[in-house]
């Protein structure tokens, strides 16, 4: 991991298209912008993780329903 110190109003450049400022510091709280292109999908991390716990989710329904598609179709035959 990578740890900068930065200021108020400091920035960082992440592969050159990507910028993220400070902009304002209260006690244990730093405010960020991030200015990315509109096809770079920037998430707070725990929002991130939900999204992966629900598709992973999605995904074992899907499976079990395909199962039972083709426990069906092998019942038929």
């Amino acid at each position: 991991m990578l740890v900068l110190t930065r200021k108020r109003n400091q920035s960082i450049v992440v592969n050159d298209n990507i910028e993220i400022t400070v902009i304002d510091i209260q006690g244990d709280q730093v405010r960020v912008g991030i200015n990315a292109p509109k096809d770079v999908k920037v998430f707070r991390k725990e929002v991130y993780i939900e999204m992966m716990e629900e598709n992973q989710r999605a995904a074992e329904v899907q499976m079990q329903a395909l199962d039972m598609l083709k426990n069906a179709i092998k019942k038929q035959k």
